[in-house]
């Protein structure tokens, strides 16, 4: 198998989707990894490593997708690498398929084979490639929304933690799952009051169980929402239907009813957003206002902390990679039930019920 690993892309993205560790493992059973040069350097990671390590080096991602039979990349491809993609091509990445018909269609129309990340679900069911990078968004999301309370980032001017005397910050996070979890501890350890809102009692329950004692469970209902965005400071939509687009809890009339100057992260933009008045952002340029409510939504948060990020995702693809590359595509998918979660398009066939759902489109079942 000649596997390939690109340079990433999009604006500001600082990981790279393999580490000199995984070319070493590849190549020792008897697979052939091209990298593009300098794909590691956002992540510092040289390419000295990876020609150490047993990689070859090619210029452009041109030649890359050329010899690869396998791409393994971070991020969707975007528009310019479309029609690098040929014919039975397998690309393994994060897809986030539902937030794009454009995406979807290309890669239907190339004939490629797209097994996601944010799909594949392992043997206990966990969906254990965006674990990492969940659990990076969910601490980062509360820096973030931290820097932009600051009044010169047009926020409102609040400490999170406060001073004695003075009130702490209140954060409300949408979703129990693991951004929400992770957003509510670190918020906790600000000493900021949290109120963390999911509609599933048995997490619920959980979480009241670890969390700190300023963080409050509620469940999430209409009603509960409403209260919690007149009160916060900071809103963090956490909310996943994996594959599927986000739902809207926070509409655009919502906002009328939020604090001036109180800021939204919503980690959840990749697959939509969960808040109506969300688009897509860069690290550029990350915020917009509306209706005086500062929106990040930043869609690859953690390119930001590219090395942390690089590390913990391939810690978690690098046993998937090598599943896909000793056995091929076909038989991977037919073989191993994780990998047939991952898989989302299959030679011009939709394959993921929620991404099939989303469009309209016809749905090709491969879990009989």
């Amino acid at each position: 198998m000649i596997v390939g690993v690109p340079a990433e892309t999009k604006s500001d993205e600082y990981r790279v989707s393999m580490l000199p560790v995984g070319v070493e493992e590849l190549t020792r059973r008897g697979h052939t990894v091209v990298v593009q040069a300098g794909a590691g350097l956002g992540s510092g990671l040289f390419d000295h490593d990876y020609l150490k390590a047993g990689a070859e080096l090619v210029a452009t991602a041109k030649d890359v997708f050329d010899r690869a039979d396998l791409i393994i990349k971070v991020k969707e491809p975007l528009e310019p690498e479309w029609p690098l993609i040929r014919e039975g091509q397998t690309l393994f990445t994060y897809f986030h398929f539902a937030a794009s018909r454009a995406l979807t269609d290309a890669m239907l129309n190339a004939g490629a084979n797209c097994l996601a990340y944010e799909t594949l679900r392992d043997q206990n069911g966990r969906l254990s490639l965006l674990t990492p990078m969940s659990e990076v968004a969910g601490r980062m999301s509360v820096q973030e929304g931290a820097k932009y309370l600051e009044k010169p980032q047009m926020g409102r001017g609040i400490l999170l933690g406060g001073v004695p005397g003075v009130a702490p910050a209140h954060i409300t996070v949408l979703g129990g799952g693991i951004v929400g979890a992770n957003a509510a501890r670190i918020a906790a350890g600000f000493q900021a009051d949290v109120a963390i809102l999911d509609v599933n009692l048995d997490r619920l329950r959980y979480l009241d169980d670890v969390m700190p004692a300023n963080v409050n469970v509620l469940f999430s209902d209409r009603h509960t929402i409403h209260e919690q965005l007149k009160r916060a400071d900071l809103v963090i939509g956490a909310v996943l239907i994996p594959g599927a687009k986000a739902p809207h809890l926070v509409h655009a009339e919502d906002l009328r009813i939020m604090k001036p100057g109180s800021v939204i992260i919503d980690v959840a933009v990749d697959q939509g957003g969960c808040v109506e008045t969300s688009r897509p952002t860069t690290h550029k340029e990350p915020t917009f206002i509306v209706d005086e409510v500062v929106h990040y939504c930043v869609s690859n948060m953690p390119g930001a902390v590219g090395r942390t990020s690089t590390f913990a995702l391939c810690n978690a693809t690098l046993p998937w990679v090598l599943a896909l590359a000793d056995k091929g595509t076909e038989a991977a998918v037919r073989e191993i039930e994780p990998i047939r979660y991952a898989a989302n398009i299959l030679g011009g066939a939709v394959t993921n019920l929620a991404v099939a759902d989303t469009f309209d489109l016809a749905y090709t079942n491969l879990h009989g």
